[in-house]
């Protein structure tokens, strides 16, 4: 089991307005903004308001959450020109990378994106 993360994560200043993003969307459940340091042309971050640790947390009452990401996804890759092919991901735990507690899906794409691994 992780252990709690109990600072204010970064994700969470950007929701509440403490910290400055560029932000492409938002409406009650999520915002997303672009990266900051983006690994493709295009590099969003889609992120849930609620602040939920990690997808292996999640609780069956946050479920319908992954439903809005991926049509927030699908409409955010549309605008941004990569619905031919992007990568929808998120890190959980820091085995796989997770360095911000508060779950959030990368939306990247606008190159050809190599196998993972």
């Amino acid at each position: 089991m992780q252990k709690k993360h109990l600072e204010k994560s970064i994700f969470k200043k950007i929701i509440d307005g403490d910290l400055p993003s560029e932000k492409v969307f938002e409406n009650d459940q999520l915002i997303a903004i672009k990266d900051i340091a983006p690994v493709a042309p295009v590099h969003l971050l889609i992120i849930p308001k609620k602040c939920i640790e990690s997808i292996q947390v999640m609780q069956p009452e946050d479920l319908p959450l992954l439903q809005e990401v991926v049509s927030v996804a699908q409409t955010l890759a549309k605008e941004h020109g990569v619905a031919n092919g992007y990568r929808l991901l998120t890190n959980s735990g820091t085995d796989a990378g997770q360095t911000v507690f508060h779950l959030h899906f990368h939306l990247i794409g606008g190159k050809i994106l190599g196998p993972m691994g």
